[in-house]
C-alpha cells in the first residue's frame, strides 16, 4: 500500500472519529433536552423571576398561537445543551487527544472540570448581576404613561443571549490553559498584548450586553480579571513544563 493510500485512510479514520464524536454529542444534547422538558415549568419560573424584582412592573405577552410551545422547546434545548456541556467538552478533548503529547493529555480532567465550572460561573454572573441590572435599567426609562409590555419571545431571546454569552466569555482561562498546554501561549506574550486585549474585551462586552455603557463596563470588569487569571493559568502550565 502506498504512503498516499495510508494518508487517505488516516484522513478517513479521523473523519469517522469526528462523525461518532458528533453523534454522541448530539445524543447528549437530546437526552439533556428531554430531561429539561420534564421540568420545563420549574425552569421557566426561574428564568421569569428577574422580571418580578424591578421597580417598574414588567408584563410579558405571548403574541402568537404557538408562541409558548416554541418557547418551551427552545428553553429545553438550551438547558439540554448546558446539561450536556461536560459530555461535549469531553468528546472534543477525546477527538484532539490523539494529536497531543503524553504530558499534554494529563490536562483532560482539569480542562473538562475547569471549563464546565467557568461556564456555570459565567451563567450565574449573567443571571444574578447582568440581567437584573439590564431589566431595571431599561424598564425604568419608560415614560410614565407607557407600560412595559414585552414580548415573551423577545425576553427569552434576550435572556438566552446574555446567559450563553456570559458563559462562553468566562471560558477565557480555559482557552489559556489549552493554548498554553499546546505551547502556543506564554505569559510574556499575554502581558505584552494586555492593552490590545482590553480593547478586544470592551468590543466583546458591547456585543454581549445591551447597548448602554454601564452594562458594558459591568461585563468588562470581570473579563479583565479573567484575563489576568488567564495569565496566571498560562504561567502555571508553562512552569510545569520546565
Amino acid at each position: 500500500m502506498s504512503s498516499e493510500s495510508k494518508g487517505e485512510m488516516k484522513f478517513l479514520d479521523h473523519l469517522e472519529e469526528f462523525r461518532w464524536r458528533l453523534v454522541k454529542s448530539l445524543l447528549a444534547i437530546i437526552v439533556g433536552s428531554a430531561v429539561s422538558f420534564g421540568y420545563i415549568d420549574q425552569i421557566l419560573e426561574i428564568l421569569l423571576y428577574p422580571t418580578k424584582n424591578t421597580s417598574s412592573p414588567i408584563n410579558l405577552q405571548v403574541l402568537s398561537v404557538q408562541g409558548m410551545f416554541l418557547i418551551k422547546w427552545f428553553i429545553s434545548f438550551i438547558s439540554g445543551f448546558i446539561i450536556a456541556l461536560p459530555v461535549l467538552i469531553f468528546q472534543f478533548w477525546q477527538f484532539v487527544a490523539p494529536g497531543l503529547k503524553v504530558n499534554e493529555k494529563k490536562y483532560a480532567f482539569p480542562v473538562v472540570f475547569f471549563s464546565f465550572t467557568s461556564f456555570m460561573i459565567g451563567v450565574s454572573f449573567g443571571y444574578f448581576i447582568l440581567i437584573p441590572f439590564s431589566l431595571e435599567f431599561f424598564s425604568s426609562i419608560s415614560a410614565g404613561h407607557v407600560e412595559n409590555n414585552f414580548s415573551i419571545q423577545y425576553y427569552f431571546s434576550f435572556l438566552s443571549w446574555l446567559l450563553l454569552g456570559s458563559g462562553l466569555i468566562f471560558q477565557l482561562p480555559v482557552v489559556s490553559l489549552l493554548l498554553s498546554a499546546m505551547g502556543l501561549l506564554t505569559p510574556p506574550f499575554m502581558r505584552h498584548y494586555r492593552r490590545h486585549s482590553i480593547v478586544v474585551i470592551l468590543i466583546l462586552s458591547s456585543f454581549i450586553t445591551p447597548p448602554d455603557p454601564v452594562s458594558m463596563l459591568i461585563m468588562s470588569f470581570p473579563l479583565i480579571l479573567l484575563y489576568e487569571l488567564s495569565i496566571g493559568v498560562s504561567w502555571m502550565v508553562n512552569r510545569n513544563k520546565t
